[in-house]
């Protein structure tokens, strides 16, 4: 087969794509976002989830409360996008198989910053139940589970300060496998991440990151954080922001490309094998590369990774499989 026949039979899920909130717009037009429904079958993008995401705020009950008042509400509307014939809302692996199988597209969704946690401990079984099926730990500024990879001084913020992971962190963690939902270190602290990769009981995952070896970024991650999600059987999906992905001069548009995604495809898989690497877009929240600007140029990602040597198998597993086999395994871990 040949690359465009190849993408077409893959299962393309894109783990990370940003809704505009509290307004968001019409996903059956196609407008200004990056992903909208015309642009996903247009591109042969099968699957997303969509990100009910919360800005770090004051950490008080009363900002708690807005957090998690937004999140939920975020989830709800995610829900409401799928029309349950021609997309369909996926909570669980077996879901999403099926909706690919039908030919539908895949509506998802996950919550971003644990700050719309607060600390109520039974969030992630009130998530789960709407849907959502991971959660990422932070933001950018520490909240109350965890350090940031990127401490916010206007927030007040010094570079550390719970070490890592906090207790009510560590708690959170045991709430989201025993609710089903996979654990997202992306925007974590390195002793965060590496603390999680510890506590929870289901492999981790870096929804939308990159390689430090190759672009010394905050958000990305080293190849001692690699090897640690390897050997937790986990996942490092890396994502089109340029920033991430190489030295980006300031003012310059589209200075990364598919080519630059691939490159960090090509380490971490010599450094931890294709069963733990994946990838994503962040599209409508900071991501988009040359080849890959919105979801209607997703067989462009696919293209460039044919051309470095991975085949349909291959393939299969960085844009779906191995997610779906971490959800399979976080679903297991469910009471």
């Amino acid at each position: 087969m040949d690359a465009e026949a190849i993408h077409a039979a893959t299962l393309c899920l894109d783990t990370h794509i940003d809704i505009r909130w509290p307004e968001p717009p019409d996903p059956l037009a196609e407008g200004t976002m990056r992903v909208d429904f015309p642009k996903m079958a247009r591109g042969g993008m099968n699957a997303a989830v969509f990100i009910a995401y919360v800005p770090q705020g004051k950490r008080d009950a009363e900002g708690h409360a807005a957090a998690a008042e937004r999140a939920e509400a975020m989830l709800r509307h995610i829900r409401d996008r799928a029309d349950g014939s021609a997309r369909r809302f996926c909570a669980t692996a077996a879901e999403l198989e099926a909706c690919f199988g039908a030919g539908a597209l895949a509506v998802m969704s996950a919550v971003e910053n644990g700050y719309a946690m607060g600390h109520d401990l039974d969030a992630p079984r009130r998530w789960k139940a709407l849907g959502a099926c991971y959660l990422t730990l932070t933001h950018d500024g520490h909240n109350d589970l965890s350090d940031s990879a990127r401490p916010r001084k206007p927030l007040g913020d010094a570079e550390e300060e719970h070490g890592g992971l906090s207790p009510l962190g560590r708690a959170a963690i045991e709430a989201l496998n025993r609710a089903g939902m996979l654990v997202d270190v992306s925007h974590v602290s390195k002793k965060g991440m590496m603390q999680a990769a510890e506590v929870s009981r289901s492999p981790i995952v870096a929804t939308h990151t990159a390689c430090r070896a190759l672009a010394d970024h905050p958000r990305g991650i080293d190849d001692e954080q690699l090897e640690v999600l390897r050997a937790v059987g986990g996942l490092a999906q890396i994502t089109a922001v340029p920033a991430f992905l190489k030295r980006v001069p300031e003012g310059v548009k589209n200075a990364a490309s598919v080519e630059d995604m691939a490159d960090h495809v090509d380490h971490a898989v010599s450094r931890i094998g294709i069963e733990h690497v994946g990838l994503s877009s962040d599209f409508d929240g900071g991501g988009g590369v040359e080849g890959w600007q919105t979801a209607a140029e997703s067989g462009g990602l696919s293209a460039a990774l044919l051309r470095r040597g991975y085949g349909a198998r291959e393939l299969g597993l960085l844009w779906s499989g191995n997610f779906i086999r971490l959800m399979r395994q976080a679903e297991s871990q469910a009471e």
